[in-house]
């Protein structure tokens, strides 16, 4: 096992080394760097989760919904069931119920996308603000944790559309 005490001694390291292992090496290599450069001692305190939505919040005034153009409803609700069963089923369920085993182990209140009473059900805005920002009850701030603005139009879509009980006609 090599030892590295330097920056000097980590640079000559990495030159050693041949090109395939660098290429794999690249992360690490700026982490040690890093490391280096702050005498090996770094911290990180992430903000609360209060500074995080409020951080969403301030994202969402710059977010156009208008621009996203799709092809079809149709491809609209295919994307946003894709999203939902990525990113939404394991807290709401697959129906949208939201009383999952997942949520309940975490000690989540997570709400019924399809009751009658959802105070979401008709707004295409609400519900798009919601899954940006995300909520200070455990909901994360997908916009701002990497679901697109087309994805996060698309799931809006797609709960509203499609997997709500009124949208297919039956009731709640």
């Amino acid at each position: 096992m090599t030892r590295i005490d330097t920056l000097g001694g980590l640079i000559r390291w990495i030159s050693s080394m041949r090109a395939p292992r660098i290429t794999r090496r690249g992360p690490t290599l700026g982490l040690l760097v890093g490391l280096c450069a702050c005498g090996g001692h770094a911290e990180f305190d992430p903000p609360d989760r209060e500074a995080r939505l409020l951080d969403a919040e301030a994202r969402f005034e710059e977010v156009r919904f208008d621009e996203v153009a799709w092809e079809s409803d149709e491809v609209r609700a295919r994307t946003g069931n894709e999203v939902y069963a990525r990113e939404c089923r394991n807290c709401h369920g697959t129906l949208g119920h939201g009383d999952t085993e997942y949520a309940r182990a975490r000690r989540l209140s997570v709400p019924s996308l399809v009751e009658s009473d959802w105070s979401m059900a008709g707004s295409l805005d609400s519900v798009r603000h919601r899954v940006f920002v995300g909520h200070l009850s455990g909901m994360p701030t997908w916009g701002v944790a990497g679901i697109t603005t087309a994805e996060i139009d698309a799931v809006a879509f797609y709960v509203l559309e499609r997997l709500r009980p009124d949208a297919l006609g039956g009731g709640a």
